[in-house]
């Protein structure tokens, strides 16, 4: 997911979810309070986006530009990062738009699916009532600590934590009091407390049971949690809250200073803004004028818009980072087009869902900024290895379309003359220039990997308002509170995850999986093959960023051992994830792909086989051939 987020919960017996404000005018007292809550976080997490971007922009004009540097700039920016990231995780529990798996759920009756979604607001409520006052105990601890630069308590800063639990809270008893089958909030709440006293009855038979513990809770706890419809964030934090507490003697304060800790990276204040400029890129026309810019060089070539589409997620991917804003840039431009030339939907959004995953390795893609963050590695040199992986899956992808559009008939297409094309590149010149100032500026030293998304605001900005005259001010707001919420789902999975992987670590099973990694028969052949089978089945049940704080820093570590370098490894890792992630019937991303494409699903699953086969082998060709990862670093 990078960048994904699954807002088609299950639909209540109505015929709506209830993890999403009820479409109807209720003029209800519930009603009234979400409308409310609504207006208390949205408007805040508006303002800390721009505020970020200000002060990391400011940062790098004091630096670069005016070499006197602002001391406090990144201090400042974390502070308010944290506050970002929970309350955009509050929009995005208000909104229902935390990543969940629903694959079993959708199957049901809508009358099973209205009560799963009522388990899932159930369950994620119990682990916000677990954490809130060890969040409230952590914020005051940190009331002993000030910060360098500003001289300010800590406590600013680790407040986010208990208030984001508690406006969540607020949120979850909103949504079960607009749930309109009372006998589901009775049952779901009596099912979950009647687990939680099983497990807390049964704590000291499982403390002599030792890593045993490790399968029942971070793989059937967490596996029942996320088949159930649990968002994976709040499946994650249950599973570890319960390990620690039932088998350890861990106060669960340590746990809240890892969530903290895997969320306060500032390398992570990427996320929103790269996605963030991913909308832009759409609302001021760059990646229209991309995308046309391509047609008119290769529309009169058999499958030529199908290639345009690849080539333009791959320009595309290199400016936002974000799957889903990649996606919704491309789709509304190239597929009404392709649909007037005979092109089958499913053909279509099986070819999107496609190069979703060919483009994850794509500079500033935000599973390589996770991965950076979670395993050390450098982002610079993910962002350099990530480009030549990607253009050989493109190869691979062409040649699928190359043999399925040999035979179309193009008689009634007519050929773009050279003034058309030149014209077509002036006007998308300012657009495809974007990714090499984002790389530039990077390589060149201007701008952190973090800072360097507001480089790209910036030049969007003003290309919009002054190049491209497309600038919609009404659209502003709504941008950057779904910006906001998008981040906070991504930022609370990283760290439920971080904790998790926290405590699998303290369990000593990260030592055990080394051992049993670098045992692995035929070295680092072997362990790359075990591993792109293992991201293949994570990717499609977890998601990237989920997975890759998980395992990153238990994997990266004995691939290192074993031989293989971790940009290549990286790069392995990422395709392999993307492959999960886009693949039907569980992998999430395809769905979004059908959902921006408004394609049925049904009719992508046959086509998609053939892609993805094809970006397996493109992925066996680069797990085989280190160079094409790692020969321009």
């Amino acid at each position: 997911m990078a960048g994904l987020r699954l807002t088609e919960g299950a639909v209540a017996a109505e015929g709506e979810s209830i993890l999403s404000p009820p479409p109807r005018n209720d003029h209800s007292i519930a009603s009234k309070l979400d409308r409310l809550l609504g207006h208390l976080v949205e408007f805040p997490v508006a303002v800390l986006v721009v505020a970020e971007v200000v002060i990391l922009f400011a940062g790098i004009i004091a630096r670069y530009v005016v070499h006197q540097p602002l001391i406090w700039s990144d201090e400042l920016a974390s502070i308010l990062f944290l506050w970002l990231a929970m309350l955009g995780a509050v929009v995005a529990f208000r909104r229902g738009e935390h990543m969940r798996m629903t694959a079993l759920v959708g199957m049901m009756n809508p009358q099973r699916r209205a009560f799963f979604d009522v388990i899932a607001i159930v369950g994620a409520m119990a682990f916000l009532l677990l954490i809130v006052y060890p969040a409230y105990d952590y914020a005051h601890e940190e009331t002993y600590i000030t910060t360098p630069a500003l001289e300010i308590t800590n406590a600013w800063r680790a407040a986010a934590l208990p208030v984001g639990a508690g406006l969540m809270i607020v949120s979850a008893l909103i949504k079960l009091f607009q749930v309109s089958n009372l006998r589901h909030v009775v049952t779901a709440i009596a099912l979950i407390g009647v687990l939680t006293l099983v497990f807390w009855l049964l704590g000291p038979s499982l403390k002599p049971l030792g890593n045993i513990n490790l399968l029942i809770f971070f793989v059937g706890v967490v596996a029942a949690l996320v088949l159930s419809g649990v968002p994976i964030a709040f499946s994650f934090g249950l599973a570890t809250f319960g390990y620690l507490a039932l088998t350890t003697n861990v106060p669960m304060i340590v746990v809240i200073g890892r969530m903290d800790e895997g969320m306060s990276h500032l390398i992570l204040l990427a996320v929103p803004l790269f996605v963030f400029l991913g909308v832009l890129i759409e609302m001021t026309g760059m990646a229209r004028a991309m995308v046309q810019f391509l047609a008119s060089l290769l529309g009169h070539v058999r499958g030529g818009l199908s290639y345009v589409l690849i080539g333009a997620m791959y320009l595309v991917s290199g400016i936002s980072g974000a799957k889903a804003a990649d996606m919704a840039a491309v789709a509304p431009v190239l597929f009404p087009e392709m649909k007037a030339r005979g092109a089958k939907p499913g053909d279509l959004v099986a070819l999107l869902s496609a190069t979703g995953a060919q483009t994850e390795t794509i500079p500033p893609s935000l599973v390589l900024i996770t991965i950076g963050s979670v395993t050390g590695v450098s982002i610079a040199a993910l962002f350099t290895g990530g480009l030549l992986p990607g253009v050989v899956l493109a190869v691979m992808l062409c040649f699928v379309v190359w043999r399925r559009y040999r035979h179309e008939d193009l008689s009634h297409v007519t050929r773009a003359t050279g003034r058309q094309i030149g014209r077509a590149f002036v006007i998308a010149l300012p657009a495809l220039a974007l990714p090499f100032i984002i790389r530039a500026s990077v390589v060149e030293g201007v701008a952190t990997a973090t800072e360097v998304s507001t480089i790209g605001i910036v030049y969007s900005i003003v290309a919009g308002l002054f190049i491209y005259r497309q600038f919609d001010w009404a659209r502003l707001k709504p941008m950057l509170v779904d910006t906001a919420s998008l981040s906070g789902a991504i930022l609370l999975i990283i760290g439920a995850a971080t904790g998790m992987a926290w405590a699998l670590t303290q369990s000593g099973f990260s030592r055990e999986l080394a051992a049993a990694m670098t045992g692995l028969p035929g070295g680092p052949i072997t362990f790359l093959a075990v591993s792109i089978v293992a991201f293949i089945i994570l990717g499609s049940v977890l998601e990237g960023i989920p997975a890759i704080v998980l395992f990153g820093p238990l994997l990266f570590p004995i691939a290192r051992q074993v031989g293989v370098h971790e940009v290549h490894y990286a790069m392995v890792v990422i395709l392999s994830m993307g492959i999960g992630l886009f693949a039907p019937p569980f992998g999430v991303g395809y769905y979004a792909a059908c959902a921006i494409g408004r394609v049925n699903p049904d009719e992508g699953m046959r086509p998609i086989w053939g892609y993805l086969a094809a970006l397996i082998l493109g992925i066996i060709l680069v797990a085989a051939v280190p160079w094409i990862s790692i020969g321009f670093l």
